[in-house]
């Protein structure tokens, strides 16, 4: 049985040529929304996930349009509603070096250069052009790193630990 990763959640139906509104939770929706690609949709109602061939993609809001091969009314992918699209392990295919998964970086432990712990990564927000990881300190508070190469220093995921370089006003 190989594991299931989130790609993001039908959240509803778009006009009628059969788009659906998706909200995406996956660190890339570009590669991972490119027409061709095969996403699989879990539903409650279905105990087997149902493969499904991308056949366009286009942003609209905040939301992820999709449309799919052999799909292209509403009521055909009315059913798909509330259902989760996932990618199996293997299709998850290689980052390169500075690329990670969110379920990779969220947990780490952050030391700054002299090894003092500033805390633990509980979330990634997207805002624009970096990534922010979200530490929450030792004493509670939430510290903000941009994931950018003069903070993030090294990113050593096999022992949870991410060193950074305090910048001025970070703290």
């Amino acid at each position: 049985m190989s594991n299931w990763y989130n790609v993001g959640k039908i959240v509803n139906t778009h006009g009628i040529r059969g788009e659906v509104r998706v909200i995406s939770r996956t660190d890339f929706p570009d590669e991972r929304y490119v027409p061709g690609n095969v996403l699989f949709l879990f539903t409650d109602s279905k105990s087997e996930p149902k493969e499904l061939t991308i056949k366009s993609h286009r942003k609209h809001k905040n939301f992820d349009l999709l449309a799919f091969e052999g799909f292209d009314n509403v009521n055909l992918v009315e059913p798909f509603r509330d259902g989760m699209l996932k990618v199996s392990e293997d299709q998850r295919g290689t980052l390169s070096d500075n690329e990670f998964y969110y379920h990779e970086i969220i947990g780490c432990e952050v030391l700054t250069m002299d090894q003092s712990t500033l805390g633990t990564i509980i979330e990634i927000l997207s805002p624009g052009a970096n990534d922010v990881w979200v530490v929450k300190g030792k004493d509670g508070k939430e510290v903000l790193i941009p994931y950018i190469e003069s903070v993030v220093k090294n990113v050593d995921i096999s022992s949870k630990r991410v060193t950074i370089e305090l910048m001025e006003g970070l703290l």
